[in-house]
């Protein structure tokens, strides 16, 4: 008899496995998912991405770029446009700073504007939307004062972490074989090029890092550690963080190359070739953040039609009970 026994416990038990699996994917489903506006990501990076082409390029061969006069400039003999770039590296990459400040600026508004929406659907997730819709509507024109008069102030912390991020690269950039003396305006022009493409974004979106004690501290120093230690994004604002900032970081470490040449160009000059590469990776980080994120999405719906077609074919396939 005890055989007997076990064995229909064990049958019991078998038969027990099958409905615990096939309630996961019902599980998962119902998962919350935070707010992401992919089309008008799409569109701002094609956006931020050309005018950033525009500063490295363009804007230091505009026509106030040596503060001449319109007289003066109409005067002046034509030249190539190379020669217009490289006659003076260190006012190309001091326009290149002023023109990705203003885009990094107004960059770094929109993701965090995308982080508040993404935070108030994260809290309005697993709610009846026909009962919490003006709630969820007045939570978030709360937080939305709330962060608008925070802009000031995280303004001057973005501000403070991005000169003492240049700082520091400008050490580092000096460690790596830079000249000290005869070109010290130059390499602190490529630092702050480079803190303001890999600083000023996430500082004014997550905030700077502290050492204080306080939770709000703790989250933003473990959310530094996460993305910029260990490279682990997890949700597109994060992915469009940290691929533009590795892009850069790849970027102005080719650019040094060509200087090592002896061709003798004049683009050749310091710095000109790391911060146009610093700009270029910039662009390409987040071309392929932007391909990363659609494609994530893409895959997620086609799992989630694919996952509700199969419930409802099962919900079609179940047997009419008959009536007694």
């Amino acid at each position: 008899m005890a055989p007997a026994v076990q064995r229909s416990a064990v049958g019991t038990k078998a038969t027990k496995r099958p409905t615990q699996t096939q309630s996961r994917p019902e599980t998962s489903t119902n998962q919350p998912k935070a707010f992401f506006p992919y089309a008008r990501y799409t569109s701002l990076v094609g956006v931020h991405t050309s005018l950033l082409a525009f500063t490295a390029i363009f804007l230091p061969m505009s026509a106030f770029a040596d503060f001449s006069t319109p007289a003066q400039y109409k005067s002046r003999p034509k030249r190539a446009p190379i020669v217009v770039l490289t006659e003076s590296p260190w006012r190309t990459v001091a326009w290149m700073c002023l023109g990705c400040l203003v885009l990094q600026w107004w960059w770094a508004g929109w993701v965090r504007e995308w982080k508040l929406e993404a935070s108030v659907s994260m809290e309005g997730n697993g709610q009846e939307q026909s009962s919490e819709t003006e709630e969820h509507k007045a939570e978030r024109i709360l937080r939305q004062k709330e962060w608008d008069s925070q802009k000031p102030q995280v303004t001057i912390k973005a501000a403070v972490a991005t000169l003492a991020a240049s700082v520091a690269y400008h050490i580092v950039i000096v460690l790596f074989g830079a000249p000290i003396a005869s070109h010290l305006g130059s390499t602190y022009l490529l630092a702050l090029l480079l803190a303001l493409l890999t600083v000023w974004t996430p500082a004014y979106v997550v905030g700077p890092p502290s050492l204080s004690s306080d939770s709000d501290s703790l989250v933003k120093r473990m959310t530094w550690i996460c993305l910029f230690a260990e490279l682990n994004p997890r949700s597109p604002i994060e992915r469009s963080l940290v691929y533009p900032i590795v892009g850069a970081f790849l970027g102005c470490w080719t650019g040094v190359i060509p200087i090592g040449l002896d061709w003798e160009r004049p683009w050749q000059a310091w710095p000109l070739t790391p911060a146009w590469g610093a700009i270029g990776g910039t662009i390409l980080g987040s071309l392929w953040a932007l391909v990363v994120n659609n494609f994530k999405e893409i895959v997620q719906l086609g799992i989630t039609a694919e996952r509700g077609s199969v419930k409802s074919k099962k919900s079609s396939k179940k047997p009419k009970q008959k009536k007694t």
